[in-house]
């Protein structure tokens, strides 16, 4: 299948798929004699699985690892879970930042001023 079905059927914009290519996420296709990258079914199967690891923020380096995982059915599963644990507490520590981030937004209220000098908030900001 051309590229461009190969981006219909994942759901990824073909120069995305060039990239992950170019970057080893994908198996560079072969080739028909006019140059088109001819793509195999198998090839939407592995887009999807790394649209949906993107959809988690899985970096491009682990998801890497968990394609190239997948070439020996009877490997490990410490690889993916070990992964996937990394990305939960990463996640985890990103939710604390943003708690932390909204406790001090809300801290700061809602000024009753009306002019920027007796603003409130902005006050609030420049003090040490």
């Amino acid at each position: 299948m051309k590229i461009s079905e190969l981006a219909t059927k994942s759901q990824i914009n073909a120069k995305t798929i060039r990239y992950y290519e170019q970057v080893g996420l994908l198996k560079a296709p072969q080739r028909a004699s006019n140059g088109y990258r001819h793509y195999q079914p198998g090839d939407v199967d592995t887009l999807i699985f790394i649209r949906r690891c993107r959809e988690l923020n899985i970096p491009l380096d682990d998801i890497k690892r968990l394609v190239e995982v997948q070439a020996d059915p009877n490997a490990s599963c410490a690889v993916v879970d070990k992964i996937i644990a990394e990305q939960l507490a990463q996640v985890q520590r990103a939710q604390r930042e943003l708690a932390l981030l909204e406790q001090s937004l809300q801290t700061l209220a809602s000024c009753s001023a009306e002019q920027v000098e007796k603003c409130s908030i902005l006050h609030k900001l420049k003090a040490p």
